[in-house]
C-alpha cells in the first residue's frame, strides 16, 4: 500500500484507479480520468527524489511519491525542519525605528513583524528569523540606531 500514496500539493493522497495517460512526447500528455480529458505538462522531474512539477489544465502540482524511506525517517522525527531560537536582534543598518510591533513576552514565531527601520528614507520591515520570547527592547520608537546595535533580546 506504500507504493500507491503520493504526496500533491502537501497532502497525501491514495492512487486511484481508471486514470490513463497518453504521452504526446517526453514532456506533453493527456490524462484521461472519468471520462474528462486533461492537458499535461512536466515542469520538473527530479526522479531521485520522488518528485514532479506538473502543469494540468493550467494549475501547477507538485506531487511526490511516498516510499518506505519517507516513513521511517518521519517516524525517526526527521522530517521535521528546525527552526532557530532567537537570541537577539540587531540592526541590520543604521536607521530609525519607526514602529515596534511587539511586547515585552510575547513569543514570535518565523516570519512575524518585529518592527519598522527607516533607512535613507526607505522603511524596511524587520520580522523573525526564528522563534523565541520577547525579553527586551532595548531602544523606542522614533530612538535612532546604529548598525549592530542590539535592538531587542530574547529569552
Amino acid at each position: 500500500m506504500a507504493n500507491r500514496i503520493w504526496n500533491i500539493d502537501g497532502s497525501e493522497t491514495v492512487a486511484s484507479e481508471g486514470a490513463v495517460i497518453k504521452w504526446e512526447d517526453h514532456i506533453f500528455f493527456t490524462l484521461s480520468y472519468n471520462g474528462q480529458s486533461f492537458k499535461g505538462e512536466i515542469l520538473e522531474e527530479k526522479t531521485e527524489r520522488n518528485f514532479l512539477k506538473l502543469k494540468i489544465n493550467h494549475r501547477v502540482f507538485e506531487i511526490r511519491k511516498k516510499g518506505e524511506l519517507d516513513e521511517l525517517i518521519s517516524a525517526m522525527g526527521l522530517d521535521v525542519p528546525k527552526v532557530r531560537k532567537l537570541k537577539e536582534l540587531q540592526a541590520p543598518m543604521p536607521g530609525r525605528i519607526v514602529n515596534i510591533a511587539i511586547v515585552v513576552g510575547q513569543e514570535l514565531s518565523v516570519g512575524d513583524e518585529i518592527l519598522s527601520l527607516e533607512a535613507m528614507k526607505m522603511e524596511n520591515v524587520l520580522k523573525a528569523e526564528g522563534v523565541g520570547v520577547v525579553k527586551a527592547i532595548n531602544y523606542s520608537n522614533n530612538d535612532v540606531v546604529e548598525k549592530g546595535a542590539v535592538i531587542v533580546e530574547f529569552e
